[in-house]
């Protein structure tokens, strides 16, 4: 999987604000990020929340436009996925989550 990584105040604030949908097998990694909304969010996402090793510490799925909000409280990062996405990779809490960062 590829992942993009906002780690600027820019990046960091945009998201995915404004896209219509991310494809399958990418994501965005928000860094560093212990809680996301989805205020003026087009699509569902799932969120997975990740240590400094990139060890998933919390898996959220099919976070709703607008309405949603989650946080993970010693998490460093958030790698943001379609919904859906987290179950089809197979992702569990307490793996490494292996990705290759663009």
């Amino acid at each position: 999987m590829k992942i993009e990584k906002a780690d600027t105040f820019f990046k960091r604030l945009r998201g995915l604000i404004g896209r219509k949908n991310f494809p399958q097998g990418r994501g965005l990694m928000i860094v560093p990020c212990n809680s996301i909304h989805m205020f003026f969010m087009r699509f569902a996402i799932d969120a997975v929340y990740i240590d400094e090793n990139f060890v998933i510490k919390k898996i959220v799925q099919n976070l709703q436009p607008w309405t949603g909000f989650s946080i993970c409280l010693g998490a460093w990062a958030v790698v943001e996925f379609s919904a859906g996405e987290s179950a089809r990779l197979n992702l569990k809490v307490g793996q490494t989550l292996k990705a290759e960062i663009v």
